[in-house]
Protein backbone atom coordinates (compact mmCIF):
# COMPACT_ATOMS: atom_id res chain seq x y z
CA UNK A 1 0.00 0.00 0.00
CA UNK A 2 1.36 3.41 -0.97
CA UNK A 3 2.16 5.55 2.03
CA UNK A 4 0.37 8.89 1.87
CA UNK A 5 2.14 12.19 2.43
CA UNK A 6 -0.24 15.07 3.05
CA UNK A 7 1.20 18.10 1.29
CA UNK A 8 0.21 21.76 1.08
CA UNK A 9 1.30 24.31 -1.50
CA UNK A 10 2.30 27.89 -0.82
CA UNK A 11 1.89 29.96 -3.96
CA UNK A 12 -0.21 29.00 -6.98
CA UNK A 13 1.10 31.43 -9.56
CA UNK A 14 2.50 30.22 -12.90
CA UNK A 15 5.04 27.78 -11.44
CA UNK A 16 2.89 26.92 -8.44
CA UNK A 17 0.10 25.67 -10.70
CA UNK A 18 2.58 23.40 -12.48
CA UNK A 19 3.63 21.97 -9.11
CA UNK A 20 -0.01 21.61 -8.10
CA UNK A 21 -0.92 19.65 -11.23
CA UNK A 22 2.08 17.33 -10.86
CA UNK A 23 1.52 16.73 -7.14
CA UNK A 24 -2.04 15.62 -7.88
CA UNK A 25 -0.67 13.14 -10.45
CA UNK A 26 2.09 11.63 -8.29
CA UNK A 27 0.92 8.52 -6.36
CA UNK A 28 1.52 8.94 -2.65
CA UNK A 29 0.85 12.65 -2.33
CA UNK A 30 -2.46 13.82 -0.92
CA UNK A 31 -2.82 17.51 -1.78
CA UNK A 32 -4.58 19.08 1.20
CA UNK A 33 -4.89 22.59 -0.20
CA UNK A 34 -2.99 25.79 -0.81
CA UNK A 35 -2.35 29.25 0.56
CA UNK A 36 -2.02 32.25 -1.75
CA UNK A 37 -3.08 35.80 -0.83
CA UNK A 38 -3.68 36.64 -4.51
CA UNK A 39 -7.40 36.17 -5.20
CA UNK A 40 -6.94 35.77 -8.96
CA UNK A 41 -4.32 33.03 -8.58
CA UNK A 42 -6.42 31.36 -5.92
CA UNK A 43 -9.66 31.31 -7.91
CA UNK A 44 -7.91 29.89 -10.98
CA UNK A 45 -6.41 27.09 -8.87
CA UNK A 46 -9.81 26.30 -7.33
CA UNK A 47 -11.55 26.28 -10.71
CA UNK A 48 -8.92 24.15 -12.45
CA UNK A 49 -7.98 21.70 -9.70
CA UNK A 50 -10.82 21.80 -7.19
CA UNK A 51 -8.63 21.92 -4.11
CA UNK A 52 -9.38 24.03 -1.04
CA UNK A 53 -7.85 27.43 -0.34
CA UNK A 54 -6.70 28.02 3.25
CA UNK A 55 -7.05 31.54 4.62
CA UNK A 56 -3.84 31.42 6.67
CA UNK A 57 -0.46 29.67 6.52
CA UNK A 58 -0.98 28.39 10.06
CA UNK A 59 -4.17 26.49 9.17
CA UNK A 60 -2.56 24.91 6.12
CA UNK A 61 0.47 23.80 8.14
CA UNK A 62 -1.80 22.16 10.71
CA UNK A 63 -3.20 19.88 8.00
CA UNK A 64 0.07 18.80 6.32
CA UNK A 65 3.04 16.49 6.70
CA UNK A 66 5.04 18.44 4.09
CA UNK A 67 4.91 21.73 2.19
CA UNK A 68 5.85 22.82 -1.30
CA UNK A 69 6.91 26.48 -1.26
CA UNK A 70 6.49 28.09 -4.69
CA UNK A 71 5.73 31.60 -3.48
CA UNK A 72 7.85 34.74 -4.16
CA UNK A 73 11.42 34.44 -2.89
CA UNK A 74 10.89 37.16 -0.26
CA UNK A 75 8.30 34.93 1.46
CA UNK A 76 10.31 31.67 1.49
CA UNK A 77 12.03 32.18 4.82
CA UNK A 78 9.02 32.88 7.01
CA UNK A 79 6.95 30.05 5.53
CA UNK A 80 9.78 27.51 5.71
CA UNK A 81 10.72 28.60 9.23
CA UNK A 82 7.19 28.02 10.54
CA UNK A 83 6.89 24.72 8.66
CA UNK A 84 10.17 23.37 10.03
CA UNK A 85 9.29 24.45 13.56
CA UNK A 86 6.13 22.36 13.25
CA UNK A 87 8.16 19.37 12.04
CA UNK A 88 6.98 19.58 8.44
CA UNK A 89 9.18 18.48 5.55
CA UNK A 90 9.88 21.31 3.12
CA UNK A 91 10.46 21.61 -0.60
CA UNK A 92 11.53 25.16 -1.50
CA UNK A 93 11.87 26.55 -5.00
CA UNK A 94 15.17 28.20 -5.82
CA UNK A 95 16.61 30.53 -4.70
CA UNK A 96 16.35 29.17 -1.18
CA UNK A 97 15.69 32.53 0.51
CA UNK A 98 15.98 36.26 -0.08
CA UNK A 99 19.11 36.72 2.06
CA UNK A 100 22.11 34.66 3.11
CA UNK A 101 21.31 35.16 6.77
CA UNK A 102 17.86 33.65 6.25
CA UNK A 103 19.32 30.70 4.33
CA UNK A 104 21.86 29.97 7.05
CA UNK A 105 19.16 30.01 9.71
CA UNK A 106 16.98 27.60 7.74
CA UNK A 107 19.89 25.15 7.42
CA UNK A 108 20.31 25.17 11.23
CA UNK A 109 16.59 24.83 11.87
CA UNK A 110 16.23 21.90 9.45
CA UNK A 111 19.22 20.12 10.99
CA UNK A 112 17.80 20.54 14.49
CA UNK A 113 14.30 19.43 13.49
CA UNK A 114 15.62 16.49 11.43
CA UNK A 115 13.12 17.13 8.67
CA UNK A 116 13.68 16.58 4.96
CA UNK A 117 14.50 19.91 3.33
CA UNK A 118 15.04 20.09 -0.43
CA UNK A 119 15.69 22.97 -2.84
CA UNK A 120 14.14 23.02 -6.31
CA UNK A 121 17.23 23.33 -8.49
CA UNK A 122 15.39 21.74 -11.39
CA UNK A 123 18.31 21.71 -13.87
CA UNK A 124 19.90 18.92 -11.81
CA UNK A 125 17.21 16.71 -13.33
CA UNK A 126 17.65 17.79 -16.94
CA UNK A 127 18.44 14.79 -19.22
CA UNK A 128 21.51 16.69 -20.47
CA UNK A 129 23.19 16.25 -17.09
CA UNK A 130 21.49 13.06 -15.92
CA UNK A 131 23.02 11.26 -18.90
CA UNK A 132 26.50 12.13 -17.63
CA UNK A 133 26.02 10.70 -14.13
CA UNK A 134 28.16 7.62 -14.85
CA UNK A 135 30.82 9.48 -16.84
CA UNK A 136 34.15 10.32 -15.28
CA UNK A 137 34.03 14.12 -14.95
CA UNK A 138 37.03 16.09 -13.65
CA UNK A 139 36.50 19.64 -14.93
CA UNK A 140 39.43 22.02 -15.27
CA UNK A 141 37.53 24.71 -17.17
CA UNK A 142 33.77 25.31 -17.44
CA UNK A 143 32.04 27.81 -19.70
CA UNK A 144 28.34 28.58 -19.36
CA UNK A 145 25.83 30.72 -21.26
CA UNK A 146 22.29 30.96 -19.93
CA UNK A 147 20.31 33.52 -21.95
CA UNK A 148 16.58 34.19 -21.76
CA UNK A 149 14.08 36.66 -23.12
CA UNK A 150 12.83 39.27 -20.68
CA UNK A 151 10.03 38.10 -18.40
CA UNK A 152 8.79 40.46 -15.66
CA UNK A 153 7.90 37.44 -13.51
CA UNK A 154 11.50 36.90 -12.39
CA UNK A 155 12.52 40.47 -11.63
CA UNK A 156 11.93 40.28 -7.87
CA UNK A 157 15.58 39.11 -7.76
CA UNK A 158 18.67 39.78 -9.88
CA UNK A 159 19.58 37.64 -12.90
CA UNK A 160 22.24 36.03 -10.67
CA UNK A 161 19.60 34.63 -8.29
CA UNK A 162 17.01 34.13 -11.02
CA UNK A 163 19.02 32.33 -13.73
CA UNK A 164 22.74 32.07 -12.96
CA UNK A 165 22.11 30.23 -9.69
CA UNK A 166 21.05 27.14 -11.71
CA UNK A 167 24.56 26.92 -13.15
CA UNK A 168 26.28 27.83 -9.89
CA UNK A 169 24.51 24.88 -8.26
CA UNK A 170 25.50 22.49 -11.06
CA UNK A 171 29.11 23.70 -11.07
CA UNK A 172 29.41 23.26 -7.29
CA UNK A 173 28.04 19.72 -7.63
CA UNK A 174 30.63 18.87 -10.33
CA UNK A 175 33.76 20.54 -8.93
CA UNK A 176 34.87 18.81 -5.75
CA UNK A 177 36.81 21.73 -4.31
CA UNK A 178 36.29 24.94 -2.36
CA UNK A 179 35.79 28.27 -4.09
CA UNK A 180 39.02 30.27 -3.97
CA UNK A 181 38.16 33.53 -5.73
CA UNK A 182 35.21 35.19 -7.45
CA UNK A 183 35.21 38.12 -9.86
CA UNK A 184 32.17 39.49 -11.67
CA UNK A 185 30.55 42.33 -13.57
CA UNK A 186 26.96 43.09 -14.46
CA UNK A 187 24.45 45.78 -15.32
CA UNK A 188 20.77 46.58 -14.74
CA UNK A 189 18.98 47.50 -17.96
CA UNK A 190 15.25 46.83 -17.70
CA UNK A 191 14.88 46.28 -13.95
CA UNK A 192 16.37 47.66 -10.75
CA UNK A 193 18.78 44.74 -10.29
CA UNK A 194 21.36 43.25 -12.71
CA UNK A 195 19.75 41.84 -15.86
CA UNK A 196 23.00 40.58 -17.37
CA UNK A 197 26.03 39.31 -15.47
CA UNK A 198 29.31 37.51 -16.02
CA UNK A 199 31.28 35.76 -13.29
CA UNK A 200 34.60 33.97 -13.04
CA UNK A 201 34.72 31.38 -10.26
CA UNK A 202 38.13 29.94 -9.34
CA UNK A 203 38.50 26.82 -7.22
CA UNK A 204 41.27 25.55 -4.94
CA UNK A 205 41.98 22.63 -7.28
CA UNK A 206 42.68 24.98 -10.22
CA UNK A 207 39.34 24.62 -11.99
CA UNK A 208 37.89 27.84 -13.40
CA UNK A 209 34.26 28.49 -14.36
CA UNK A 210 33.25 31.37 -16.59
CA UNK A 211 29.49 31.95 -16.31
CA UNK A 212 27.27 34.36 -18.23
CA UNK A 213 23.57 34.92 -17.57
CA UNK A 214 21.18 37.32 -19.26
CA UNK A 215 17.42 37.84 -19.14
CA UNK A 216 17.35 40.41 -21.95
CA UNK A 217 18.40 38.21 -24.85
CA UNK A 218 16.54 38.00 -28.18
CA UNK A 219 16.89 34.22 -28.08
CA UNK A 220 17.18 31.55 -25.42
CA UNK A 221 20.35 29.58 -24.76
CA UNK A 222 21.23 27.21 -21.92
CA UNK A 223 24.61 25.65 -22.62
CA UNK A 224 27.47 24.40 -20.47
CA UNK A 225 30.83 23.28 -21.81
CA UNK A 226 33.24 21.27 -19.68
CA UNK A 227 36.92 20.84 -20.53
CA UNK A 228 39.10 18.27 -18.80
CA UNK A 229 42.25 16.29 -19.64
CA UNK A 230 41.48 14.18 -22.69
CA UNK A 231 37.83 15.14 -22.97
CA UNK A 232 35.33 17.85 -23.81
CA UNK A 233 31.65 17.75 -22.87
CA UNK A 234 28.98 20.02 -24.31
CA UNK A 235 25.60 20.15 -22.56
CA UNK A 236 22.54 21.76 -24.10
CA UNK A 237 19.86 22.10 -21.43
CA UNK A 238 17.28 23.36 -23.94
CA UNK A 239 17.75 20.42 -26.31
CA UNK A 240 18.22 18.11 -23.29
CA UNK A 241 21.27 16.32 -24.65
CA UNK A 242 25.03 16.18 -24.24
CA UNK A 243 27.91 15.58 -26.64
CA UNK A 244 31.00 13.83 -25.30
CA UNK A 245 34.34 14.10 -27.12
CA UNK A 246 37.40 12.10 -26.02
CA UNK A 247 41.01 11.94 -27.24
CA UNK A 248 42.40 8.46 -27.92
CA UNK A 249 45.73 7.12 -29.19
CA UNK A 250 44.01 4.51 -31.34
CA UNK A 251 40.89 4.44 -33.44
CA UNK A 252 38.05 2.70 -31.62
CA UNK A 253 37.21 -0.85 -32.61
CA UNK A 254 34.05 -1.74 -34.46
CA UNK A 255 32.59 -3.19 -31.27
CA UNK A 256 33.13 0.09 -29.39
CA UNK A 257 31.37 1.86 -32.28
CA UNK A 258 31.61 5.53 -31.25
CA UNK A 259 32.00 7.94 -34.11
CA UNK A 260 35.51 9.28 -34.53
CA UNK A 261 37.85 11.29 -36.69
CA UNK A 262 41.61 11.44 -37.04
CA UNK A 263 43.88 14.43 -36.43
CA UNK A 264 47.55 14.82 -37.37
CA UNK A 265 49.96 16.27 -34.82
CA UNK A 266 53.61 17.33 -35.18
CA UNK A 267 56.27 14.61 -35.46
CA UNK A 268 53.92 12.32 -37.41
CA UNK A 269 51.77 11.74 -34.34
CA UNK A 270 48.15 10.84 -34.76
CA UNK A 271 45.28 11.19 -32.34
CA UNK A 272 41.70 10.12 -32.63
CA UNK A 273 38.72 12.11 -31.44
CA UNK A 274 35.80 9.90 -30.52
CA UNK A 275 32.41 11.46 -29.98
CA UNK A 276 28.98 10.37 -28.91
CA UNK A 277 25.69 12.08 -28.27
CA UNK A 278 24.12 11.20 -24.95
CA UNK A 279 20.36 11.49 -24.98
CA UNK A 280 18.70 10.18 -21.87
CA UNK A 281 15.00 9.46 -22.04
CA UNK A 282 13.18 12.74 -21.60
CA UNK A 283 11.04 13.19 -18.53
CA UNK A 284 9.44 15.96 -16.53
CA UNK A 285 12.22 17.39 -14.36
CA UNK A 286 9.86 19.04 -11.88
CA UNK A 287 7.91 15.80 -11.52
CA UNK A 288 11.15 13.91 -10.94
CA UNK A 289 12.32 16.20 -8.16
CA UNK A 290 8.92 16.07 -6.44
CA UNK A 291 8.90 12.26 -6.69
CA UNK A 292 12.37 12.11 -5.15
CA UNK A 293 11.23 14.43 -2.36
CA UNK A 294 8.38 11.97 -1.64
CA UNK A 295 10.84 9.05 -1.59
CA UNK A 296 13.17 10.88 0.78
CA UNK A 297 10.27 11.30 3.22
CA UNK A 298 8.76 7.81 2.99
CA UNK A 299 12.02 5.86 2.66
CA UNK A 300 14.19 8.09 4.85
CA UNK A 301 16.59 8.80 1.98
CA UNK A 302 18.84 11.82 1.53
CA UNK A 303 17.25 14.50 -0.61
CA UNK A 304 19.06 14.91 -3.97
CA UNK A 305 19.51 18.69 -3.54
CA UNK A 306 19.84 19.51 0.13
CA UNK A 307 19.10 22.78 1.84
CA UNK A 308 22.85 23.01 2.60
CA UNK A 309 23.63 22.82 -1.12
CA UNK A 310 21.04 25.51 -1.75
CA UNK A 311 22.80 27.68 0.84
CA UNK A 312 26.22 27.05 -0.72
CA UNK A 313 24.92 28.11 -4.15
CA UNK A 314 23.54 31.27 -2.56
CA UNK A 315 26.89 32.00 -0.90
CA UNK A 316 28.61 32.03 -4.29
CA UNK A 317 25.74 33.99 -5.85
CA UNK A 318 26.07 36.70 -3.20
CA UNK A 319 29.83 36.87 -3.69
CA UNK A 320 29.06 37.54 -7.36
CA UNK A 321 26.49 40.19 -6.46
CA UNK A 322 28.97 41.88 -4.11
CA UNK A 323 31.57 42.04 -6.87
CA UNK A 324 29.01 43.52 -9.27
CA UNK A 325 28.03 46.13 -6.68
CA UNK A 326 31.69 47.07 -6.19
CA UNK A 327 32.11 47.38 -9.95
CA UNK A 328 29.07 49.63 -10.27
CA UNK A 329 30.31 51.86 -7.45
CA UNK A 330 33.67 52.39 -9.15
CA UNK A 331 31.89 53.40 -12.37
CA UNK A 332 29.91 56.21 -10.71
Amino acid sequence: MTKKVRIGIFGVGHLGKIHLRLLKEIPGYEVMGFYDPDDTNAQTAIDEYGIPRFDSPKKLLENCDAVDIVSPTTTHFQIAKEAIRKGRHVFIEKPLTHTLKEAKELVSLADEARVKAMVGHVERFNPAILGLNKKNLHPVFIEVHRLAEFNPRGTDVSVVLDLMIHDIDIILSLVKANVKRVSASGVAILSKSPDIANARIEFDNGCVANVTASRISVKSMRKMRIFQPGAYISMDFLKKKSDLFRIADRAPSATDSPQHFEIDLPDNNKKYITYETIEKKDGNAIQMELELFYQSITQNKLVPVSISEGYQAMQVAYQILDKIEQQLLTEK
